[in-house]
């Protein structure tokens, strides 16, 4: 079977919307990625800023996304508790977190001035 360019699209939205529908903290990423573009377009930032919240957005989108592929290709091949599939999935997940902290410390450079 050939792979169009546009069944790339196809497979890579599944992989979005199956992270959606399987991953709390993807949600909550989403749910907190629009609050914060909607309160940076209400507070009038500027297009530069505004680049930076919505890259920053993305690196937390992203890690998250990997994070969920690392830990089901993680499950997938050792099914039972190893050391090492631990250090992956736990690794994985830090890189989740250093995004958010990132993300939490540029909104908050964004956003505490112009709100208080």
């Amino acid at each position: 079977m050939r792979r169009t360019f546009f069944h790339s699209f196809q497979y890579a939205w599944q992989g979005v919307v199956y992270c959606l529908k399987t991953q709390r903290n993807m949600r909550i990423h989403l749910l907190m990625a629009i609050s914060a573009c909607g309160l940076g377009w209400r507070l009038g930032l500027p297009a530069g800023e505004m680049a930076v919240l919505l890259l920053t957005i993305g690196l937390v989108i992203v890690a998250e996304l990997l994070n969920t592929a690392v830990e089901k290709l993680v499950d997938l091949t050792c099914p039972h508790y190893h050391p090492l599939a631990k250090a992956a999935k736990d690794t994985a997940a830090g890189a989740v977190l250093a995004a958010a902290i990132i993300a939490l410390a540029v909104g908050y450079y964004l956003f505490v001035p112009r709100l208080f």
